[in-house]
């Protein structure tokens, strides 16, 4: 008897309601328990702190408080919210900064249904989802930021103690890697990937995977040994 995996429920955030209304239509059809939707910024906030859905796709342009905000104040209250942003905007100002604000990817309209199902259930368990083109950006950003870190980093103490496998893992999480490819590269479970990635987390104090892919970087993981 095989195990049933749990249903991953989602809440969709776009101020316009056939838009909104297809896109949850589509993701109750594949699967997902749709817990919630919402048409603006305030109502996102207030529903998805009600809610608890595991992932929030999340219209960037937003009456009443835009998207970013929403982003922020959710993920910066409840750090395990996985947040898809689905945009109109491919402008790169705007991913770079959904990014930052906590997103986990970042995916256009124009992608085609099952793309946006296949995101939804890689945003889920974690994995970065850009649209083509923009996984480079991000990861070139990480790297700017990495070599203009900020002031208060500077005094940080002494580097907490990560295991061989911990620093294995953080390694390929720096180089861009999925968990599920990280599975495949270290024969281990995505389960186990998850576990040393929530591990190193907490030892090192950070919050997502946009600070620990930042960390890495600044200490030269992502280089080919």
């Amino acid at each position: 008897m095989t195990e049933q995996q749990p249903t991953v429920s989602v809440m969709v955030v776009d101020d316009h309601p056939m838009w909104r209304d297809a896109v949850a239509r589509d993701l109750a059809a594949a699967g997902f328990d749709v817990v919630a939707t919402a048409g603006d910024g305030p109502q996102a906030v207030r529903r998805a702190r009600a809610a608890t859905p595991d992932v929030l796709v999340l219209d960037l342009n937003l009456p009443g408080m835009p998207g970013v905000q929403v982003c922020k104040e959710l993920v910066g209250s409840d750090p395990t919210l996985r947040v898809l942003v689905l945009s109109a905007s491919g402008e790169h100002a705007d991913v770079l900064e959904a990014v930052k604000s906590g997103a986990t990817g970042y995916l256009l309209k124009s992608a085609s249904g099952e793309e946006l199902i296949d995101a939804v259930r890689r945003t889920a368990v974690g994995d970065p989802v850009f649209t083509p083109g923009l996984a480079g950006l991000v990861l070139g950003e990480y790297r700017r930021l990495a070599a203009d870190p900020p002031p208060a980093a500077a005094d940080e103490p002494g580097a907490p103690r990560l295991t061989d496998r911990e620093t294995e893992v953080l390694r390929l999480v720096a180089k861009g890697l999925s968990y599920k490819q990280i599975a495949e590269r270290l024969v281990i479970s995505h389960r186990t990937v998850q576990n040393h990635v929530q591990n190193t987390l907490g030892k090192l104090q950070l919050h997502n995977r946009v600070e620990l892919v930042r960390y890495a970087i600044e200490r030269g993981l992502d280089d080919d040994a």
